[in-house]
Order: C-alpha cells, then sequence, then structure tokens
C-alpha cells in the first residue's frame, strides 16, 4: 500500500518529494525516552499496568480487528496471511482516520509507536511504519 491510503510512512502524494516521517517503533512496556515525542498507543485495548500519562494519543482503530489478533495468537493463521488482511483493514474509514492523525503528528516531530507485542518482526507496529 502506498500512497494517499497507505501505511504512516507513506508520503500523502506521491509527486510531492518531503522528508520522511520521523516514525519509530517501541513496546509500551519499555520505559519512556526523553526523545520518543509524541507517544502513540495503537492497541484495541488498554495494556495492563500502563498508565494514561504514558501515552499521548490512544488510536485503537490502528490495532488488528480482534478476530484476526486472536486468529494469529492462536495460530490458525500464519503471519504470512495475517499482514495483507491486516493491511486491508486499515482501509477502513476510521483507520484511515487514525492514520492521518499519525501523519499529523509526524509533521510536528516524533513519533513513537507502542504496542504490547514482544516480537517487532511480528507486530503490527512495525508494518504500519513502513
Amino acid at each position: 500500500m502506498g500512497g494517499v491510503g497507505g501505511h504512516i510512512g507513506a508520503p500523502h502524494d506521491d509527486r510531492v518529494s518531503a522528508p520522511a516521517p520521523d516514525i519509530v517503533t517501541r513496546r509500551i512496556y519499555e520505559p519512556t525516552t526523553s526523545d520518543d515525542g509524541a507517544r502513540v498507543l495503537i492497541m484495541r485495548l488498554w495494556p495492563r499496568g500502563i498508565r494514561k500519562e504514558r501515552v499521548s494519543v490512544w488510536l485503537k482503530e490502528l490495532g488488528p480487528v480482534p478476530e484476526l489478533l486472536r486468529a494469529y495468537l492462536d495460530e490458525t493463521i500464519t503471519w504470512e496471511q495475517y499482514v495483507p488482511r491486516y493491511l486491508a483493514g486499515l482501509e477502513r474509514p476510521e483507520a484511515q482516520a487514525a492514520i492521518a492523525e499519525v501523519r499529523r503528528r509526524a509533521a510536528e516531530g516524533r513519533v513513537t509507536l507502542l504496542c504490547g507485542c514482544p516480537d517487532q518482526a511480528r507486530c503490527h507496529r512495525t508494518l504500519l511504519r513502513t
């Protein structure tokens, strides 16, 4: 996915050359750092033990829909099957509004996408960042 409907790191308009947004990912359970910038939680459910002050904004529409996450965690589908389904879910109007919010914040400075997944390589936060 690229262009207007793409991931957060994708430019709004492929004809305009703009600097890449400063978007990083981190696990929500890791300590905050002074260079996190806007801390954006992208999980459907609020993580246990996390105080609201540790997050700038909660955009739950960027988390996978519960049925998809459950299928992946239960190993009913593979990561290779999960990825296109998650990305297709980003086309929903609610997800597009959340993507626009992250892009707006990224235009102002660094954004840190936060999720509870322990494996960054197999987490939607990494898919969303690209």
